[in-house]
């Protein structure tokens, strides 16, 4: 089992800049990828960005050159640095971390964290 605790969501400003985190735990394997997925009201669960524990970066298209996914492997710790956000980027947003163990792959969710981005 692997728990997700979630820090960092509020209220921003259109153009500001906000930082979320995700701290993981338990039975973590070396093989992991951990990332940020988001939720609008009314709308599927989508991916914004994820990092591999090998340091491979992928992101939505919408956030390409506003957001940055980063992480510490020490700590289990993911983050997502949220610069000129748009009041679009507005959702829940859960920290996902994939796990592989022996060729099967677990997921993992957090919480979720509220980021409410007013114009």
């Amino acid at each position: 089992q692997v728990q997700l605790v979630e820090s960092g969501g509020g209220l921003v400003q259109a153009g500001g800049s906000l930082r979320l985190s995700c701290a993981a735990s338990g039975s973590i394997s070396n093989d992991n990828a951990m990332g940020w997925y988001r939720q609008a009201p009314g709308k599927q669960r989508k991916l914004v960005a994820l990092i591999t524990s090998g340091g491979s970066t992928n992101y939505a298209d919408s956030v390409k050159g506003r957001f940055t996914v980063s992480r510490d492997n020490a700590k289990n710790t993911v983050y997502l640095q949220m610069n000129s956000p748009k009041p679009e980027d507005t959702a829940v947003y859960y920290c996902n971390i994939r796990v592989l163990w022996t060729l099967k792959s677990y997921d993992y969710w957090g919480q979720g964290t509220q980021v409410t981005v007013s114009s």
